[in-house]
């Protein structure tokens, strides 16, 4: 099962860029006026993006687990 891609709220989304800016893997653009995962096979699931919405409208529906 393929994991899930961060989840953008096209209603929320202000397209301010923030959350493209911030990804250092380059798998956000914009397409006109709301932000999208538009290379979803480069997302690294840092969740990243969804700290640095100031309108909460990303939301990465994964728990990333680290063991030793």
């Amino acid at each position: 099962m393929p994991l899930a891609l961060p989840e953008i709220a096209a209603p929320k989304c202000t397209a301010c860029g923030s959350c493209i800016d911030t990804c250092h893997v380059e798998a956000l653009a914009l397409a006109g006026s709301v932000a999208i995962v538009s290379r979803p096979e480069m997302c690294d699931y840092c969740t990243e993006c969804e700290l640095v919405c100031p309108e909460g409208a990303i939301t990465c529906p994964f728990e990333l687990i680290f063991e030793d």
